[in-house]
């Protein structure tokens, strides 16, 4: 079994690399998207490698991200409570999507993230990866 995991060098993801991997005795291929926040994926591939990934993509999704969502998020006045930008939920869609080109790439059988139940985010990646691949497991 081949599994991408949605990978940010957290406490969450290190630990669920490592778990899928013993788990399902599991390919782990670590994906971290750069959607611009520069420094903090600076070691992340060197980390991911040691917590046990075979690979690690970081895809370049800035011009994407711009282009695609943040700029019509803009135009569409996308703002939640009337002063809360979503750029931070917007971008969930656009990593799935970065997600599935290496899951696709690598001939994955799966897709992983580390988004708790706490928040939305779990939503996020599971119904945008349910619109856009139905074929591929979470």
């Amino acid at each position: 079994m081949k599994i991408v995991v949605a990978y940010s060098g957290g406490l969450d993801t290190s630990v669920l690399l490592l778990w899928l991997k013993e788990k399902y005795n599991a390919e782990i291929i670590a994906y971290c998207a750069d959607v611009g926040q520069a420094e903090e994926l600076d070691g992340l591939e060197e980390k991911a490698l040691s917590t046990g990934a075979s690979k690690c993509y970081i895809g370049d999704l800035k011009e994407e991200f711009a282009g695609d969502y943040i700029y019509p998020m803009f135009q569409a006045n996308a703002v939640y409570e009337g002063r809360y930008l979503l750029g931070t939920s917007i971008a969930r869609p656009c990593i799935i999507k970065g997600m599935l080109d290496v899951a696709r790439a690598e001939g994955a059988d799966a897709i992983a993230h580390g988004a708790t139940g706490k928040g939305n985010d779990q939503v996020r990646f599971e119904l945008s990866l349910n619109a856009l691949a139905p074929d591929i497991k979470m």
